[in-house]
């Protein structure tokens, strides 16, 4: 039996547990969308994670859609990012970068020159999101031409050699939330007729292709995907979601991925899970679903072989320390969500360890 404690490998390196910090966007990015110390800090106190995969960090300008976040697209982000990975590796962590399109998810308060939302196609979620000028309904956004899209897929992959340079161990890509790869993967965001579009084989093709130009970028070894089949946030429609995340497994797994990660969007989402689960042949990441706070009474997953490593993302949030809680089966501190997005050291690196 194989415990949450043990070793794996991941990405040509042993990683020293099974425990992962899971992606979360805090929105204390500086002007700029650059990591400050204060993100450097943030991250360090976290690298006794087997793997910290980080907040959502934008490949691109269009790509950025909510106030405060990071991005991974020009020479001085780059730099920045260098010095909260050279931290975390000092602390003995290792750290992969998400990078996150948003997609349809944004507004134009966000973005400079006068740009919009883009999208698989011309379809506004439902909902509002906040901006510097409070809550906005999503707008319509642009549609992708054929040619755009491309240089979507380009944009993925040069923030990858970005991270590298930055010093990430690897990038994932997020395929899930209702971001752009999401919004491709979706038949109610994407309403497309052409070659990224309509039939499985079509609408899995934007997170396939992106998937492979990244790995043709950095290598296979430190890229990864992360999905959540059937996750209705954002408002993604998804009625019969299987089928394509099949088709699109079954077309990165032959890559020799640093590993799939899957979100959990309910406790009905496990039959899900446990066929891509089997049919994926790398490390298999989970952000589980569980009934309550997912505590160390999820580590029967990893020991149970349903996963390699399991992602945290509240609970960490709030114990900086949490591997080392977890073998102690607590005592924890309570995440504060008044303190989840934005604004400064409060709730964010002043959680107490032990």
């Amino acid at each position: 039996m194989t415990s949450a404690f043990e070793p794996v490998h991941v990405a040509g390196a042993t990683l020293s547990n099974r425990i992962a910090l899971a992606p979360m966007t805090r929105s204390r990015a500086g002007a700029g969308g650059i990591a400050t110390g204060l993100v450097a800090e943030y991250y360090t106190q976290r690298a006794s994670a087997g793997l910290i995969i980080s907040e959502g960090i934008q490949p691109s300008v269009v790509g950025q859609g909510y106030p405060f976040t990071p991005g991974l697209h020009n020479a001085e982000q780059v730099a920045a990012w260098r010095e909260v990975t050279d931290s975390v590796h000092a602390a003995g962590g290792r750290i992969f970068a998400q990078l996150m399109h948003s997609g349809r998810i944004g507004h134009p308060t966000l973005l400079p020159d006068g740009l919009v939302p883009v999208a698989p196609s011309a379809v506004a979620a439902q909902g509002q999101l906040f901006t510097g000028d409070g809550m906005k309904d999503f707008v319509t956004p642009h549609e992708l031409t054929g040619a755009e899209v491309r240089e979507a897929i380009a944009d993925f992959a040069e923030a990858a050699r970005n991270a590298v340079e930055a010093g990430f161990d690897g990038v994932e890509l997020h395929g899930a939330n209702g971001y752009l790869i999401h919004q491709f993967l979706a038949p109610g965001s994407n309403l497309r007729t052409d070659e990224w579009g309509g039939p499985v084989e079509n609408r899995i093709r934007f997170a396939v292709e992106a998937v492979e130009a990244v790995a043709a970028a950095i290598g296979a070894e430190r890229t990864a995907l992360r999905v959540s089949p059937g996750n209705p946030y954002n408002d993604i429609s998804e009625p019969d979601p299987q089928a394509a995340y099949e088709a699109l497994v079954k077309e990165i797994d032959g890559l020799g991925l640093a590993y799939l990660h899957v979100l959990e969007y309910g406790p009905e989402a496990r039959e899900a899970t446990l066929a891509l689960r089997k049919q994926f042949s790398g490390p298999f990441v989970l952000n589980p679903a569980t009934e309550g706070p997912t505590d160390h009474r999820a580590l029967s997953l990893i020991e149970d072989g349903v996963a390699d490593l399991l992602a945290f993302g509240a609970l960490f949030l709030a114990n900086p320390d949490l591997p080392e809680r977890l073998r102690t089966a607590g005592p924890y501190n309570t995440p504060d969500p008044t303190t989840f997005f934005g604004g400064d050291a409060r709730g964010y690196t002043d959680y107490p360890t032990r």
